[in-house]
């Protein structure tokens, strides 16, 4: 996994903003691309002086890279269909057990449920899958993701900017930036959770 993390983090480095768009496409998709190791990065760099990436073209360059993965896999979904994707999905590291699990996450909470979706681990990865399944408007989709994927990406590149202030030279490390990354956004990912928890509780309170 280091040899991964490292290359990860030179093809950030060496590509710029077009190693965002990459990374964070391969990273909505089925490929376990951790974000924690594509955005901070890269607003770490954006911060030196001599840098040619901006803060919010860290941010855009992101969320563009999560929508075009996010629409990939939720046409390939479309087209190949259920029984497709639960026969075959584990040899793509869609096993059946997290596909029915994202399915049963996005047919509770629908439009709702993929925009909480894409600040959590896991889910953020294959919640496309269950909404081209289940054909989801792709306004809607294409709007919630657009939105969620913009407000992860800045939470992100902020926590990045902040993490590369508080320690110097992290980027030689990816293992350090990693764990500094999950101690800082931590808080928030808890944030998250209480608040799709709140939604939860007051769909299942005004059930009719």
């Amino acid at each position: 996994m280091h040899e991964w993390l490292v290359t990860w983090m030179q093809w950030v480095e060496e590509w710029g903003y077009a190693g965002v768009v990459f990374l964070m496409a391969l990273e909505s998709s089925i490929v376990p691309v951790p974000s924690e190791v594509v955005v901070p990065p890269a607003a770490i760099l954006a911060a030196q002086p001599d840098s040619s990436m901006s803060f919010w073209g860290v941010v855009a360059a992101g969320t563009l890279g999560s929508y075009i993965g996010s629409c990939v896999m939720y046409a390939a979904a479309l087209w190949v269909g259920r029984p497709f994707v639960l026969r075959y999905g584990k040899w793509f590291l869609m096993p059946p057990h997290k596909v029915e699990a994202a399915e049963r996450f996005m047919q509770r909470y629908s439009a709702v449920g993929i925009f909480f979706s894409r600040f959590l681990p896991v889910v953020r990865h294959l919640i496309s899958i269950p909404a081209g399944i289940a054909r989801v408007n792709f306004v809607v989709f294409s709007a919630v993701t657009l939105v969620g994927s913009a407000m992860w990406c800045a939470v992100l590149a902020w926590f990045g900017d902040k993490v590369g202030r508080d320690h110097p030279g992290i980027l030689r490390s990816p293992e350090e930036l990693m764990a500094a990354m999950k101690d800082e956004t931590g808080l928030f990912i808890g944030g998250v959770l209480m608040l799709a928890g709140l939604y939860a509780l007051m769909r299942y309170l005004t059930r009719k």
